[in-house]
This record gives C-alpha cells, sequence and structure tokens, in this order.
C-alpha cells in the first residue's frame, strides 16, 4: 500500500463546487480593488478538508500573478469557510531580482569621499600591527640612497615641489567640519621611504576614493579600517526624501 504521508488530499466536492468558487471570488474582491479579479483559474486541494481557488489577477502592476482564496470546512459540515486571501506569483509572473544586502551589492568605486563603510573587524586583508619604536632601524631606512643604480634621481627641490603639490590637493589634509579618524591610523596606509614617509603614505584600499593614490597622513575618508560607523550611527546615511508626497494636492478637473 502507498505510504498515506506522500498521498495527494482527496477531493472535496463541497470545497470545489460553484458556491465555494463564489464564496472565493467575493472575498477575493473584497481583498482587492475594484476589476483586479478576473477568471476562475481552478481550485486544488491542498490538504485535508482545505482547497485553494485561483484567479486570474487583472492589476496592471502584476503580470502572471493569480488571486489564491484558501477555503475550508469542519468534518461533517457543509458551511465553506475561508481562510485567506492572498496574490500569488505564477510561473510567467514578473518577480523582482533576489534581494542582495547593500553590502554585497557594493563595489570599488561606489564610495565618495562622504561616505562611510561599517567596521569588519575580520577583514583578511589587515593583520595586527604595531607602531615603530626601534630609533636606529628608523634613522637606517630614511637615510638609505633613493638612487637605486638610476643615472638621475630627484634633488630636494624636486621632492619639495612634489610633497608641497601633494599636500594641497584633494589628498590632502581634510578640511571642514568633516572630522574622521586620519590615514596615519589605518591599516591600508602604505608608507613611503625616505623623508616623505613622515607626511604622506599610498592607499592600498580598493574600497576607498584614493585607492592606488598618494594621501597625506592627515587625510582621511569613509573607507578608514578602524571606522566605528556601526557602533555609533547607521551603516549608510538617511537621505531625507526630495518629494513631499504628503504634502502635494491632487485636484480632479472635469471637463
Amino acid at each position: 500500500m502507498p505510504n498515506s504521508k506522500t498521498q495527494s488530499p482527496r477531493e472535496d466536492k463541497v470545497l470545489t463546487d460553484q458556491n465555494a468558487q463564489d464564496l472565493a471570488r467575493e472575498q477575493a474582491e473584497i481583498g482587492s480593488h475594484r476589476g483586479s479579479v478576473g477568471r476562475h483559474l481552478g481550485a486544488t486541494m491542498v490538504g485535508e478538508r482545505l482547497a485553494a481557488h485561483r484567479f486570474e489577477c487583472l492589476d496592471p502592476g502584476y503580470p502572471g500573478w493569480v488571486w489564491e482564496v484558501t477555503v475550508t470546512r469542519i468534518p461533517r459540515s457543509k458551511k465553506v469557510t475561508v481562510c485567506e486571501v492572498e496574490r500569488q506569483p505564477s510561473e510567467s509572473a514578473l518577480l523582482a531580482p533576489p534581494w542582495v544586502p547593500w553590502e554585497e551589492r557594493l563595489r570599488p568605486g561606489d564610495i565618495s569621499r562622504t561616505d562611510v563603510l561599517p567596521y569588519e573587524a575580520n577583514d583578511p586583508r589587515l593583520v595586527s600591527g604595531f607602531e615603530q619604536t626601534d630609533i636606529e632601524l628608523a634613522e637606517k631606512l630614511l637615510s638609505s640612497p633613493m638612487g637605486n643604480g638610476r643615472s638621475r634621481s630627484l634633488s630636494q627641490v624636486g621632492i619639495d615641489q612634489a610633497a608641497q603639490r601633494w599636500y594641497n590637493s584633494d589628498r590632502g589634509p581634510v578640511r571642514g567640519s568633516l572630522k574622521r579618524a586620519q590615514c596615519s591610523t589605518c591599516g591600508f596606509l602604505l608608507k613611503m621611504c625616505g623623508s616623505l614617509r613622515q607626511v604622506f603614505g599610498v592607499c592600498a584600499n580598493e574600497w576607498s576614493p584614493d585607492d592606488g593614490c598618494v594621501v597625506s597622513l592627515n587625510h582621511s575618508c569613509g573607507a578608514h579600517s578602524e571606522t566605528d560607523t556601526t557602533k555609533r550611527r547607521p551603516q549608510w546615511p538617511i537621505v531625507p526624501p526630495r518629494l513631499d508626497e504628503v504634502g502635494i494636492d491632487v485636484e480632479i478637473f472635469e471637463r
């Protein structure tokens, strides 16, 4: 004998006849706006004494959707009761794409200097760091030759001009009321060699608008490695609507 758990529910004539269909249509029309319920598409038993009537949805905003009304009855009773009315998509329905959280949709280049990324404690691109306190080793690094086999290298004048140009650019110190952690404390900063390391570094964060660029140590952006966004404010700023729909008065003119 077949397993009772896999058998389809037995058809219930009381739940699938014309009276039950009319009741289902009536309730679907109550739960929708006028003219949204179309032709009857059939009834299916979905459980013991439980049937679902389906009607075509004529709402222009829901092509391919159907109204589904679930009806039931108690044992030995012919009174049909409506359980729920809902709109369901059919195989041809137009559906929205699967929801993807904003942090997964975000791509490098989407972040501007006014945006802030949430703090990520286990970022695989970062490891625990420490400050260099060996003065003798630091002096050796600063005094290393800059030529590296080239016939010519930058003079002090060239270095000073470049440093002044970089410092005065958009990647220099942040001016105005924007207060954020500076690049000097960011784990994505690659310090330069020689004397320039005291003022500049190179950004190595693909999420930053300054990725691959020279930035001053007192520069900052919203992609800092130690941002505290999740601790103090929402992960993404809430922008007020540009259009006040509540304040719009709708007037109907008759010809």
